[in-house]
């Protein structure tokens, strides 16, 4: 399943409280029915970015990862309610041993669209549940950490600081953080409106790493919608 058909299967309420408004708009006599087209313009264009930052990238690749970091022996990934990633890393370091935490708390990541998610794919084989305040893995001892599209689902700031104390303190020193993320910029705000509120600016990781004492070691793009942000123990 492509990244606009997860999307809409992720988040169909919305997509049908939108529906139902534009048709009930679209049957206004004329010229009001014009009052339909910026809505359909909007979700035109938040159905496009998505097919262009999942299913036109190479994000799930994933092998512009090595081009940032050494190749892992041991590496961890942490997710807060979906991890997509796992199958791709697998694949791609047959000889690492990785470490799969899952991190989802209903109680703290009250997203439907998280649950609904979750439902429809179960942490892969082998994961482990975790905290994000404690992290069930020895301490310097991961080569790289992956965090894909789920720093963002924890609400609270203080949530966020401790997963980032927690990476640094798993990573063994010379270790990486990779952070893949939509950053709230001018670009996803003309993509997802409002929407792009759910997410946090560029300067907000920033900030997380720094406290957590971790230095910036690189960064792509994968089109100007996501962002993969390398930090460095």
């Amino acid at each position: 399943m492509n990244g606009v058909a997860r999307m809409v299967r992720y988040n169909w309420p919305k997509y049908a409280v939108a529906a139902v408004t534009l048709a009930g708009v679209a049957a206004l006599p004329w010229p009001w029915r014009l009052l339909a087209v910026p809505g359909a313009a909007g979700v035109a264009v938040s159905l496009a970015a998505t097919w262009w930052a999942y299913d036109h990238s190479r994000l799930h690749d994933w092998r512009w990862a090595l081009d940032l970091l050494p190749t892992p022996r041991r590496y961890a990934v942490v997710s807060t309610g979906l991890d997509e990633i796992s199958p791709a890393l697998r694949d791609l370091l047959p000889d690492a041993e990785p470490t799969l935490l899952d991190c989802y708390d209903p109680v703290v990541m009250t997203e439907g669209s998280v649950r609904r998610a979750r439902r429809l794919n179960p942490p892969p084989d082998g994961s482990v549940r975790a905290d994000v305040a404690a992290l069930p893995v020895a301490g310097a001892g991961q080569d790289a950490v992956f965090l894909a599209f789920a720093a963002h689902e924890l609400r609270v700031p203080a949530q966020r600081q401790a997963l980032f104390a927690e990476v640094a303190r798993v990573l063994r020193p010379g270790g990486h953080l990779v952070l893949v993320e939509h950053c709230r910029d001018a670009v996803t705000v003309a993509a997802y409106g409002p929407g792009a509120w759910h997410f946090y600016p560029r300067r907000e990781w920033l900030r997380l790493a720094r406290g957590a004492r971790l230095t910036p070691a690189g960064e792509a793009t994968m089109t100007p919608l996501v962002r993969a942000l390398v930090f460095q123990r």
